[in-house]
């Protein structure tokens, strides 16, 4: 990217992280004197602050480094009844949502936008992503680094959001990124990259759930015998794909299928049970960030690449569209098609993004 060429008032977000550094770093080494912006969304209370205290101290650290100014705005009630509202209401119907897609949605470049990013003529993060311009139009390109690739998270957006949105380190693998850091002396330059969801911070994805939840015993039932082979909490703490943390022995299980009514989770044994796969997955109301996908409905299918999760990788299929809506179908198997997860769809090369929808079971006609 040509940062000399950008002209305008230019606000950055930043994390406390070593990405979000190097991207004040690279702007400020092209003669540009971002604002830094930290957005605060965690959980109040001494065992969950998201490591708040030291993101906002490292934030400081590198504003002072380069003499810029640094704010913190606070998004937590937006964050709240926006994004852990939706999660809540979606995991009660026994779907699996994905809080960071709809925080990067409604909070960093929603309400950030609404109060503080308006002012601005582009806001830079330190995403995996590239703008890409098309026939004077402007798309989601995915990173250099197929590995950290965050595209996914992104495809949401709407095309004014991501219009003036900056991704300056999407060119660059992570490797090259740790090492700017380093060169130049960052103070997060050592810090690890941050896991899992953000605003739980040090609280166990359960005990969050549990908060709103509750708990109430279930049976685990083998698919393929009937048998009942376990108990489990509630099926809101179980996701389609899910191997881990169902305290089975004789494993590898994975969870195939969930009855939300009668509080049954069932599961597959196996490496090799073909019950974990599936060939072929809806998405409804999907949203497209720039234009729509090439495909008419009642012709031939598009081939696309995508993704059904947060993964190193993106999968070969193709997509068509019927009276129910985008069916996507891969030859390859796909494991765990978690329905109220995102699917993302990309061009045939994976070079830019669409965008996503929610996932659905697929039902053939």
């Amino acid at each position: 990217m040509n940062f000399e060429s950008i002209k305008g008032s230019v606000a950055v977000l930043i994390s406390g992280g070593v990405d979000s550094a190097v991207v004040v770093h690279l702007l400020c080494e092209a003669g540009l004197k971002p604002d830094l912006h930290y957005i605060k969304i965690g959980m109040d209370g001494e065992d969950s602050s998201c490591t708040a205290e030291e993101d906002i101290e490292l934030s400081q650290a590198t504003a002072r480094k380069y003499g810029l100014k640094l704010e913190v705005t606070d998004l937590q009630k937006e964050y709240w009844e926006q994004v852990v509202g939706y999660a809540i209401e979606r995991i009660k119907k026994g779907l699996t949502p994905n809080p960071d897609v709809m925080c990067n949605r409604l909070i960093k470049f929603g309400a950030f936008e609404e109060k503080v990013g308006c002012h601005y003529d582009y806001i830079a993060t330190g995403h995996y992503a590239t703008n890409v311009v098309r026939n004077g139009k402007m798309w989601l390109g995915t990173a250099k680094d197929p590995v950290k690739d965050q595209t996914d998270f992104l495809a949401q957006l709407s095309y004014e959001q991501l219009s003036h949105t900056l991704f300056p380190i999407g060119h660059l693998m992570k490797d090259e990124v740790r090492q700017i850091a380093l060169d130049a002396k960052l103070p997060s330059a050592r810090r690890k990259d941050s896991q899992g969801i953000c605003f739980l911070g040090k609280i166990n994805y359960n005990d969050f759930i549990r908060r709103f939840m509750g708990e109430q015993e279930g049976k685990i039932i083998d698919i393929e015998t009937g048998k009942v082979v376990g108990k489990h909490k509630g099926f809101w703490f179980h996701t389609i794909g899910q191997r881990k943390g169902l305290g089975l022995s004789g494993g590898p299980w994975f969870v195939v299928k969930k009855n939300i009514k009668k509080n049954i989770i069932f599961v597959a044994n196996g490496w090799d049970t073909q019950l974990q796969y599936g060939h072929d997955f809806r998405l409804a109301d999907f949203h497209f960030i720039t234009e729509p996908l090439p495909v008419q409905k009642g012709e031939e299918p598009v081939p696309i690449q995508f993704k059904v999760r947060h993964v190193d990788h993106f999968m070969p299929g193709l997509i068509s569209l019927d009276d129910e809506g985008y069916h996507i179908h891969s030859d390859a198997p796909i494991q765990g098609i978690a329905p109220g997860q995102f699917g993302c769809i990309y061009d045939a090369d994976a070079t830019v993004c669409y965008g996503s929808g929610e996932i659905g079971i697929f039902k053939a006609n």
